[in-house]
């Protein structure tokens, strides 16, 4: 269904060393890192050390401009339906909630992300850490949950006049300094079941990055526009990058 061209994008094969070894490969262009949807992801990248106040993933999702922002025409051939983020680690068992389209007690977890920052493209999900993420460097006893997660983005949309379901995970570490605050919610209360990979593989369909430079796959707006990866509006300017697996894993090890 989906058409890549063979150059023109490269991928970053990096490996990560969660509890769970596999090479992952990702597609990296001015910066960005194309997924297997319309999102595409401008921030954090892979293999990134986090900490701070709170967490925040940037995304782009009107596909670097092809695709309107919502509300969508109903009959719209390519939309998307929604977007949830989760983060979670094999090494602690945690698997906590970002964002489920549903907005908790003090955002704990937040509502729906399409719809915040109104007539931006780029959708700045910001996230506060829950409270037993706080510290300051690796994991220094038994039983931290601080340590190696993946930021995973789960798409439900719709390209061309066909539903898909997508997960998309990213590799960080959670090691900079998190500073204790009576206002970070409980871990416990984000906390879900932490399914097997072969579990959670099963409910997603299987598809390549979209949408990167040279990439063949077009979409179709509700306005009867066809738009590849070379449409106007499309992707940034900026060369092709690669990092060794070396350094990556120097950063989440």
């Amino acid at each position: 269904m989906f058409s890549i061209l063979p150059a023109a994008y490269a991928s970053v094969a990096l490996l990560f060393t969660a509890q769970i070894s596999s090479a992952l490969n990702f597609t990296v262009s001015g910066g960005q890192v194309f997924t297997p949807g319309l999102v595409v992801l401008d921030a954090p990248q892979p293999g990134t050390p986090l900490g701070g106040e709170l967490i925040e993933v940037a995304l782009d999702v009107s596909t670097n401009g092809r695709l309107p922002l919502p509300p969508y025409p109903e009959d719209s051939p390519s939309l998307i339906h929604n977007i949830t983020i989760f983060l979670y680690s094999y090494g602690t068992g945690r698997n906590f909630t970002i964002t489920n389209g549903t907005a908790s007690a003090n955002n704990a977890s937040l509502g729906d992300i399409l719809f915040q920052e109104p007539g931006s493209t780029v959708k700045h999900v910001k996230w506060m850490w829950p409270d037993c993420l706080v510290g300051n460097g690796q994991p220094s006893e038994a039983g931290s949950d601080r340590g190696a997660y993946n930021i995973s983005i789960r798409q439900s949309f719709r390209l061309n006049g066909q539903d898909h379901y997508t997960i998309f995970d990213v590799p960080i570490s959670v090691t900079n300094s998190i500073e204790e605050n009576s206002d970070r919610p409980s871990c416990d209360a984000l906390n879900n079941p932490l399914l097997a990979p072969e579990e959670i593989r099963a409910s997603a369909d299987d598809m390549p990055a979209m949408f990167a430079p040279g990439d063949a796959t077009t979409l179709q707006t509700a306005s009867g526009q066809v738009l590849g990866s070379s449409a106007p509006g499309g992707w940034r300017r900026g060369g092709i990058w690669a990092c060794t697996a070396a350094a990556i894993v120097a950063m989440v090890a």
